[in-house]
């Protein structure tokens, strides 16, 4: 089987003593060495979009460690048997809390077992998902799948399997599944496929994987998974792929990447931001210390124009901006109005129930190089000072700091994700 790792689970061997007649010559050995353990197989799939890194147990014994959010581990080789399998999350200080068990489960010998942690930790829905098959070799010219949605709160799909150039009005549904359910495993002949996912009996496409290709003998786990990519809202789903080795995320071919603008220079007036010299400002009137939404824009390299609100004068012309499929930027205007330019960040926009993520941002040409502290009291001397922040699990905090309102000292803050609201 590919890609498997055997993993020795605590395990005690029973000294067999026979019954024996010590006269008898043809008997001189007392003891008969146990049958060798009929192996099983387990692998484990993170698909709860809330949950931290995890650690999965069997009894007091590590199966796998430190295993993060859209992660398949390889196909462990256990010795087939009962065990109690715990999950535990990893906090931010290193302990760990169980999420999922014990759990006793009992695993079959000559059986696959995939493990997927699914729902959410912040409601408590978060669960096991156990899937078993026999194991069985993948006939040549052949690939196997397994269809699983695991995508916690997205409806029941259909699910387009087609050739990728294929007209999805001239095709019909491969599957239908509902939260929780699989295809069970299905043959099909190795090569090139698109993926597409509607709502159940809706020709209104969400998911388009592009083109796949299936290996010749691959054996696949596919996952529909919560997206926590750019355009969630409209692209909801992400397909987490396992072939036993290695994990592949195919983001919706579509779904584009998400963008905010945020104007970070003290003495800059209100500014338009203009793509590709189109003829109408994307961003109007932006004021200093604000920021606009996520904008959706096709992945794609784009020219920036920045002006004052109206359109003259231009102060950043034909900057040079790129952004990729599923991620996430924040681009910032920043400097002096004599030096104006623009500063691009990646964001991360999972939100992670047993953790606040927080993002300090130094946008103030004024202020030289800083310290900052995060502490409960201070005696250092203080140049910029929010009020006292409550940070909940699952928030998202981001605090820029910028010059005085026209320019210079003391500098104060833009505060943004879950400090504007």
């Amino acid at each position: 089987m590919q890609g498997i790792k055997k993993f020795g689970v605590l395990a005690t061997s029973l000294l067999l003593i026979t019954g024996c007649d010590w006269f008898d010559s043809d008997n001189d050995d007392a003891t008969t060495t146990p049958p060798e353990a009929e192996s099983s197989f387990v692998r484990v799939h993170h698909t709860s979009a809330d949950s931290p890194n995890v650690n999965v147990l069997a009894g007091d014994a590590a199966l796998l460690e430190n295993v993060p959010y859209h992660t398949s581990s390889a196909v462990l080789e256990v010795d087939a048997g009962d065990y109690d399998i715990t999950v535990q999350g990893i906090l931010p200080d290193e302990t760990t809390v169980d999420a999922i068990g014990p759990a006793s489960l009992t695993f079959a010998a000559d059986t696959r077992y995939e493990v997927f942690a699914v729902g959410q930790l912040a409601d408590e829905s978060l669960e096991p998902l156990i899937i078993s098959n026999p194991v069985s070799d993948v006939a040549g010219g052949e690939s196997r799948i397994q269809v699983v949605h695991a995508a916690y709160g997205a409806p029941t799909v259909d699910v387009y399997l087609t050739a990728p150039d294929a007209d999805l009005s001239a095709a019909s549904p491969a599957l239908t599944l509902a939260y929780g359910e699989d295809s069970g495993q299905v043959d099909v002949g190795a090569g090139d496929y698109r993926i597409r996912l509607t709502g159940a009996g809706d020709d209104a496409v969400f998911y388009d994987s592009g083109t796949v290709s299936l290996a010749d003998g691959g054996d696949y786990i596919i996952a529909a998974t919560n997206n926590v990519a750019a355009n969630s809202a409209n692209s909801p789903v992400t397909l987490q792929i396992s072939d036993g080795e290695l994990t592949t995320l195919v983001h919706d071919a579509d779904a584009g990447a998400d963008v905010r603008v945020v104007h970070a220079v003290a003495d800059a007036p209100n500014v338009d931001v203009t793509l590709n010299d189109a003829a109408e400002a994307q961003v109007q009137d932006l004021p200093f210390q604000s920021a606009t939404g996520y904008l959706n824009l096709e992945a794609a390299e784009y020219s920036v124009d920045v002006a004052a609100a109206g359109g003259d004068p231009v102060v950043i012309e034909d900057a040079a901006l790129a952004v990729e499929n599923a991620m996430s930027y924040s681009v910032y205007a920043v400097g002096e109005l004599s030096t104006i330019g623009l500063q691009v960040l990646t964001e991360e926009r999972r939100r992670v129930a047993t953790e606040a993520k927080v993002q300090l941002v130094h946008a103030a040409p004024s202020a030289g190089n800083v310290d900052i502290y995060v502490t409960a009291t201070g005696t250092q001397d203080i140049a910029i000072q929010t009020p006292v922040l409550t940070l909940e699990g699952g928030g998202i905090y981001t605090a820029v700091a910028v010059d005085a309102t026209d320019g210079g000292l003391p500098p104060q803050l833009i505060l943004m994700d879950d400090l504007a609201n």
